[in-house]
């Protein structure tokens, strides 16, 4: 559904686009034809301005902005709607991983007697090692948790359970 969405605002964004510069190229040409144009030697020289292309352009100008405003306001108003919709699906796609890896580091703690392991959080969690090595910081802060680096040097912390 959302690649429709994304299609049909795009789309009334080309249009609308389309139809204000028809009608802005179609006024400034009504501009330029309704200028004075010098009479040079005669004074009295006939205006061959033609009446019916000035209403034409008159006409284009109108119909531009009838079916431009309205369109491209459509497809603004989509637009944010787009926009709004993902910014919500990120912070419920961040919530969501953000309770995941809480329900997994609770469960550890209380399986292991709080005792965790980076390696071992970072197998449960499916978290790259750096990512799972600043979760578990973060944590030992707020719990105050202490941690030991083995001879080996694996990391495990301990929580107070």
């Amino acid at each position: 559904m959302k690649t429709g969405e994304k299609l049909a605002t795009g789309w009334l964004l080309t249009l609308g686009f389309m139809f204000l510069t028809l009608s802005v190229s179609a006024a400034i040409e009504k501009h330029k034809m309704v200028q004075y144009i010098s009479p040079g030697i005669d004074e009295y020289a006939p205006d061959f301005r033609s009446t019916e292309a000035y209403n034409a352009l008159n006409l284009t100008t109108k119909q531009g902005l009838i079916f431009g405003i309205p369109t491209l306001a459509l497809g603004g108003w989509l637009a944010i709607g787009l926009y709004r919709q993902s910014r919500q699906d990120k912070k419920a796609l961040e919530q969501q991983i953000s309770e995941h890896l809480q329900s997994t580091f609770y469960r550890m703690i209380q399986e292991n007697n709080g005792r965790i392991t980076l390696l071992g959080f970072a197998m449960q969690s499916h978290l790259p090692a750096p990512v799972a090595r600043q979760y578990l910081d973060e944590q030992a802060k707020v719990f105050n948790a202490n941690y030991k680096i083995s001879e080996e040097g694996g990391i495990s912390y301990h929580f107070d359970v």
